[in-house]
């Protein structure tokens, strides 16, 4: 595993599953494009599973 995540939104969330937007909401993702660095653990790992179709990952 990786010591950081890099995530980038890349779709919209407006016609997603409303758990999946607040799932994007709390990665900290609020506008299109918008890149975040996070730890890399499970419970992000997680996150990053449930709304792969909407995000990019790059292992930092």
């Amino acid at each position: 595993m990786a010591e950081k995540l890099k995530i980038t939104l890349v779709k919209s969330p407006i016609g997603a599953v409303p758990k999946h937007k607040a799932t994007v909401e709390a990665l900290g993702l609020k506008k299109l494009n918008k890149t975040v660095e996070m730890p890399d653990n499970s419970a992000v790992r997680g996150m990053i599973q449930c709304v792969r179709h909407l995000v990019k990952v790059e292992e930092i």
